[in-house]
């Protein structure tokens, strides 16, 4: 078994490294374990109060903001993406040839995999330090989107990231924006609301070139209009300060912002998109080209920036990367679809400009990341597992482009292999993990990630990020300058360079 993964080890590659190691996240806590943990725990509560002492004397760390993105789209790349065989290629034999391996000034891409991104590799910047904490699909997905420990206490009632957006972006609503603040397209697990207002919940839609079903009511709105005013005159007094609780408080909510967008041309037409745009975001079928929901979805995003109706973060998910055998015939259809639609957008949003000036991608933030990344090794060393597929692992990335990202920037380094972070590339000096991703994003959009809210049921005080007030965890700001690019060596077996 690989070192890094023996749980309880420590090491400078993997410290300070939350939960991926300890011994209470592994298999095998023993009787001496636990009575070590335990002695700890007591001895540990007659000094709590010195503690408590000391941290109210700690000086909390100010917020790092960059301030430049006005929107987030956020590509949940659900499965777990191989990052050995995408954003932090590795070559060995193992590699099909047409993967074309190519470096751009140094930084070795699968440009046979995916063609378009390669044409704008000047614009993403990969981080290839992230360290997940955990490897369990349904865990981690959430863990991505609330930033906390789902299990937690907290993590039980944290609402989504985009939530947090949307809330703190609600006080610039425009009387013309009708549109939630955090939508969620094309499927998949998205994470809610948790304990905040209804509001804002993230609105799931499925992108068709017929646009938004719902708009329009079959008897036509004249009749729509006198029963909607007859059901505010029979119970609106129960809408407001409801004696029934907060449920019918957030149920009203739904349905004002329902109706506001109903016989809405404006945003009718953000969900409406032609055949020759989903053709141009989806992806090779032959001599032709077949659209895709995730291309869809894409076009819609690239609307809802446009429209600025009120919408700020947008999460999209794409599955399909869980490939845990025949790899090199399964990640292609994700690749493709995410290579031609994420190129598209790219292409669009550089064409359009923004509202402060600049384009669109100026001020939109692009997130792209899974929940964890892919083995390495299989049984007889380097390379696939037994059924040429790749398993659940700690290493993984996360792309970031636009929204004053500065592009074509490599951060961290891993080791020959991808099996451990080699050079964590940042100021912190350590792996990145979710919650300093979610920092990074808050940040990009000039949000206090140290900010706590004092509203939460359990009274304990709701943070944006956990302990980053701390110091614990803090964004990336080495992805909005241009002065640090890590050049790896280039491997002798690749004939280009680009």
């Amino acid at each position: 078994m690989d070192k890094h993964l023996h749980p309880g080890h420590s090491c400078e590659v993997c410290q300070p490294l939350r939960p991926a190691n300890p011994v209470l996240w592994g298999p095998d806590l023993g009787r001496r374990a636990f009575f070590k943990l335990a002695s700890a725990g007591i001895t540990g509560s007659f000094l709590a109060p010195l503690a408590l002492k000391t941290e109210a004397k700690a000086d909390t760390s100010a917020a790092k903001l960059n301030g430049k993105a006005r929107n987030v789209i956020f590509l949940h790349m659900q499965g777990a993406p191989s990052h050995v065989d995408t954003f932090d290629l590795k070559v060995g034999p193992w590699l099909p040839a047409d993967f074309n391996a190519t470096a751009y000034n140094g930084i070795l891409f699968p440009q046979g995999l995916m063609p378009n991104l390669a044409n704008h590799f000047g614009k993403l910047a990969i981080i290839r330090s992230v360290r997940s904490p955990a490897l369990v699909h349904s865990l981690q997905q959430m863990w991505t989107q609330i930033a906390r420990n789902p299990t937690s206490l907290m993590g039980k009632i944290a609402p989504n990231v985009g939530s947090v957006v949307a809330l703190e972006f609600e006080a610039q609503r425009k009387p013309n924006q009708k549109l939630p603040g955090f939508i969620s397209l094309n499927g998949g697990m998205t994470v809610g609301s948790g304990y905040f207002n209804a509001k804002y919940t993230p609105f799931s839609a499925t992108a068709a070139q017929g646009g938004l079903a719902g708009l329009t009511h079959s008897d036509g709105q004249t009749v729509f209009d006198r029963r909607y005013q007859m059901l505010m005159d029979l119970d609106g007094g129960l809408r407001s300060n409801s004696p029934l609780g907060e449920d019918v408080v957030d149920m009203d909510g739904f349905y004002q912002q329902s109706r506001a967008m109903m016989y809405n041309a404006e945003i009718d037409s953000v969900f409406k998109f032609s055949n020759d745009e989903a053709l141009r975001y989806g992806v090779p079928n032959g001599a032709n080209r077949a659209a895709t929901g995730f291309g869809n979805s894409l076009i819609v995003a690239r609307n809802l920036v446009k429209a600025n109706l009120g919408t700020r973060f947008i999460q999209v998910n794409i599955g399909g990367w869980d490939n845990h055998t025949n790899i090199y015939t399964a990640i292609r259809q994700p690749a493709a679809q995410l290579d031609n639609g994420l190129s598209a957008l790219l292409t669009d949003l550089s064409s359009l400009p923004g509202v402060n000036g600049g384009t669109l991608l100026d001020e939109t933030l692009i997130v792209c990341m899974g929940e964890f990344g892919r083995t390495v090794r299989g049984r007889n060393g380097v390379g696939l597992n037994d059924t040429a597929g790749r398993d659940h692992f700690f290493q993984q990335f996360t792309v970031f482009i636009g929204g004053g990202v500065a592009g074509g920037t490599i951060i961290g380094e891993t080791t020959e292999d991808g099996s451990s972070v080699k050079n964590a590339g940042w100021s912190a000096n350590r792996p990145v993990v979710n919650e300093d991703i979610a920092a990074t994003i808050y940040s990009a959009l000039g949000i206090d990630y140290t900010k706590t809210l004092r509203d939460d049921p359990y009274q304990r005080g709701f943070e944006y990020v956990p302990f980053a007030s701390q110091g614990a965890w803090e964004p990336v700001m080495e992805l909005f300058t241009r002065n640090l690019r890590e050049r790896p060596r280039t491997n002798p077996r690749l004939p280009r360079q680009r």
